[in-house]
């Protein structure tokens, strides 16, 4: 397997791991600059020469795999190939010197939008540019055609369309754990089942919800007594969302509020 899949696994898994690089040589080495290591929890895939280099390399990355938020900075190592050095695993006296990089690879963000409409297309289009999971889920199917989605094609994201004709909230129980979730459909009943179903799914990240005051009177009221929510439980739902001193209604001014909002909550996560 290729570092390069490797990597795509680790994040399709939504594993952590480390990409290892040789970065420089002088004289003899195992592996010429630019050799790559991937290193997971348990395991490896490639290689950058074997013997001390290496086994001292993946010792590093498991430690930074398992350290917790905020991720470790990317770090520089180096080794000098020769038998005057004492090593940790060993001799490896080729003669050269290297210097290997370790860059984390931290399991990526998952952003749901339930409601792919003018503003959640917009919205879209802005979280499109981050390093995240997008899923973009709609029981409309004309809103989720190739042609009006094609604004996302050049995107840093991964995005993942979900087409839902009868129950959106099912696509929740298959969303990866720590999903943060914008529900802005435009059916207010849609939105009601989704508030509920997403409360009583307990992988997800943050809830957020659009709409008015008076809206989410109707929706806390409801979740109460239909629900059987309590106030805390109801409490993990933010609404409305975006900042709160941005207030321009066009969709494109709102996407921008809620987004800053989200990335916002991002940073406050990795304190």
């Amino acid at each position: 397997m290729t570092w390069a899949a490797a990597v795509a696994r680790l994040r399709a898994r939504r594993e952590s791991g480390v990409l290892v690089t040789v970065a420089t040589v002088r004289g003899h080495a195992p592996r010429d600059a630019g050799a790559k290591l991937v290193v997971g929890l348990t395991e490896t895939w490639g290689s950058i020469g074997g013997g001390n280099v290496e086994a001292v390399a993946i010792d590093r990355a498991r430690q930074m795999i398992s350290v917790p938020k905020p991720a470790p900075e990317p770090e520089l190592i180096d080794f000098a190939l020769n038998d005057k050095v004492t090593n940790r695993h060993g001799v490896q006296c080729c003669g050269g010197t290297v210097s290997v990089l370790l860059e984390p690879l931290p399991v990526v963000r998952a952003v749901a939008i339930f409601g792919v409409g003018h503003v959640g297309l917009e919205l879209a289009r802005i979280l499109a540019r981050q390093d995240l999971d997008l899923h973009l889920i709609d029981s409309r199917a004309d809103i989720l055609t190739k042609e009006r989605l094609d604004v996302l094609a050049d995107a840093v994201a991964q995005v993942h369309v979900h087409h839902t004709p009868l129950l959106p909230e099912e696509v929740l129980e298959d969303l990866p754990p720590g999903t943060h979730v914008l529900i802005m459909t435009h059916d207010h009943a849609e939105d009601a089942a989704l508030c509920d179903a997403a409360l009583r799914t307990a992988h997800l990240g943050s809830i957020g919800l659009i709409g008015s005051a008076a809206k989410w009177t109707r929706f806390r009221k409801r979740l109460a007594t239909e629900g059987g929510h309590a106030d805390s439980t109801i409490d993990r739902i933010k609404t409305p969302i975006g900042l709160p001193d941005i207030t321009g209604k066009e969709p494109a001014t709102i996407a921008v509020s809620v987004a800053a909002d989200l990335l916002r909550t991002f940073e406050s996560e990795g304190d």
